[in-house]
């Protein structure tokens, strides 16, 4: 109904521009409101209120005009002026019953637009190190970045989903020494394992088989190893110094063909097990970004001329620097260290410039909370690089605490002792993982609760929207049992007999549906089409609990028929935007 009363009004757009009311350039956003008070009718609009400037007049005066010009339509029963000179729309009741046909006739593609236009998006999210398995907080990133991904497609944009593989720098050497130590380990030798190795035993699992694939290839004496090494932290010394000298002796050891062997077996094993896990999780990309091949193939070089071009480049101190400072960062930042080697944020620089290459549209960015203080730099390096920075935006999650009664469950990857994504599907289910993950707005704090995640009543909120779906064919299952047969067209012709409040309620709650998308997809907030499904549920629960719908008049049974049935649609078009299963027993 609103795309219609947009019409409508666009058409006095044009009316007022051939009378010379308003100028031909003036292109306004026609805003269309439900109104929270039913004496104010069903709609309205402060059209009159922006163009009154630019027309040169009144707002009341103007919206007079405007109801003057506006079109007859059968589903507007009468328009009228509020205040400084709003409009409202009143509905018809006929008008009330399309949203039905409309949904009957849409299915599967109801609620769906075209607003995007086919721009191309580009949506990267999780994109963890590959240093271990997922995590319940890489878990909340996947489920969002997945949702805002689908929602944004849903309504008309050209998506691309993207994972930015971090397969190179200091972490990734963390990696490769703590699988080569305890390979040492399954050949006999006795390791004193660095405090700042990881410590997890899927490093073990990796181990195991490199050792049983390959025997001593990659096998030297651990007194070589720590030969001259700086003490760890536990014997006073710097776990920092210790662990990167170890890196070190790792490489020169084994040289640059086995240590790259040993690289890459860690990081195929552990990027598969990443694969595999979101897959299962209902989360899939077009794309797995190489940061190791922004190395290999010039990438950050060219960045950093570009930057260079641009004159935001200097040395100092041995290092090569980036002006960011000057482009609204709080401070300059090295790129190239004294040793030769780029940062991650050269890295990362060379990536978003291969971004805007590739010609997106929008890009999004996905981050953790934490990486907050990130997003000045990354909007000056695309500045630098002589890009549009509106084209960036970057979406925050915080991630979900994950409790066993009161009790908090530590988080370390390093350590080794968090609960995996995979732990967690197993407990509660893929369904309750990604609808809970997706029920708050992503930058607020989440406990997650695995007990109301796992129970089977009305307060768990995935139990309770898949159960009215559930219902509704609990409802068509009778209807098969009682040998009736529902009677689609006399539903249609008879939809005026819904007048319950509940009917009324629900019929409103239905054409709601398209506008709630639309801002869940443009707002990037997946939890307002869960908190729109919530109150579907809940208006459905509520209308079966007052009425009976199999009953014996015929008229009244088939349009009754035909409401569930919508909702049943809305419930599960809803539900499988966000990838969440619409079971039709519980």
């Amino acid at each position: 109904m609103k795309q219609k009363l947009e019409t409508l009004l666009q058409h006095v757009i044009a009316s007022l521009k051939s009378e010379g009311i308003l100028d031909q350039e003036i292109m306004p956003k026609i805003n269309i409101e439900r109104t929270k008070d039913a004496k104010h009718g069903d709609f309205a609009t402060n059209l009159a209120l922006v163009l009154a400037k630019p027309a040169k007049t009144n707002p009341r005066q103007l919206a007079d005009k405007i109801i003057l010009l506006l079109p007859e339509d059968s589903l507007v029963s009468k328009v009228e002026i509020a205040g400084p000179g709003f409009i409202n729309f009143f509905i018809t009741a006929d008008s009330q019953f399309q949203i039905i046909k409309q949904i009957h006739d849409g299915g599967q593609n109801f609620g769906l637009s075209q607003i995007g236009n086919g721009k191309k998006v580009q949506v990267e999210f999780v994109s963890a190190n590959p240093t271990g398995p997922l995590h319940v907080g890489h878990g909340r990133g996947a489920a969002y970045g997945s949702a805002v991904a689908d929602l944004l497609h849903a309504v008309g944009f050209d998506v691309s989903k993207e994972y930015y593989v971090n397969d190179a720098g200091r972490q990734m050497d963390i990696l490769a020494t703590s699988i080569w130590l305890r390979y040492l380990e399954e050949c006999g030798e006795v390791v004193v394992f660095p405090s700042n190795g990881y410590r997890g035993e899927y490093i073990r699992d990796i181990a195991f088989n490199i050792h049983k694939n390959s025997g001593n290839e990659y096998r030297h004496p651990v007194e070589l190893v720590t030969e001259d090494i700086p003490a760890d932290e536990p014997q006073g010394g710097d776990k920092e110094l210790h662990i990167d000298a170890l890196i070190s002796r790792a490489k020169t050891l084994l040289g640059q063909s086995l240590y790259r062997d040993l690289f890459q077996a860690g990081l195929t094993v552990i990027l598969d097990d990443i694969k595999d896990d979101l897959e299962e999780f209902g989360v899939s990309y077009q794309e797995w970004f190489s940061e190791r091949s922004l190395m290999e193939d010039n990438s950050i070089k060219d960045a950093l001329n570009r930057l260079d071009t641009a004159g935001y480049i200097y040395e100092k101190d041995g290092a090569t620097w980036f002006a960011s400072s000057q482009l609204g960062d709080e401070k300059d930042r090295v790129v190239v260290r004294d040793n030769g080697q780029s940062t991650y944020f050269a890295s990362d620089i060379a990536y978003h410039m291969n971004k805007l290459d590739r010609g997106f549209d929008q890009i999004i960015n996905i981050w953790g909370a934490d990486h907050h203080g990130y997003i000045p730099r990354v909007r000056a390096a695309m500045r630098a690089l002589g890009a549009d920075e509106s084209k960036l935006k970057v979406l925050l999650v915080q991630f979900a605490i994950l409790y066993r009664g009161t009790e908090k469950v530590p988080m370390s990857t390093r350590s080794g002792e968090f609960v995996t994504l995979r732990q967690l599907r197993s407990e509660v289910g893929t369904d309750a993982a990604r609808f809970f993950y997706v029920m708050r707005k992503s930058e607020q704090h989440m406990d997650f609760d695995l007990k109301l995640a796992t129970s089977k009543t009305n307060e768990n909120p995935v139990f309770y929207v898949q159960y009215a779906h559930a219902r509704v064919c609990s409802v068509l299952r009778q209807l098969d049992e009682k040998g009736l047969k529902r009677n689609l067209n006399l539903g249609m012709d008879n939809l005026d007999k819904l007048t319950e409040s509940h009917e009324t309620a629900l019929i409103t709650l239905l054409s709601k549906y398209p506008e709630t998308l639309e801002k869940s997809a443009l707002q990037y907030e997946p939890h307002q089409l869960i908190h729109y499904l919530r109150d579907l549920a809940n208006s459905f629960h509520t209308y079966y609990n007052a009425h009976q719908f199999l009953v014996d008049d015929e008229a009244v049974r088939n349009a009754r028929l035909n409401l569930i049935c919508a909702a049943k649609q809305v419930l599960s078009n809803g539900l499988s935007l966000l990838n969440i299963n619409t079971p039709e027993s519980m």
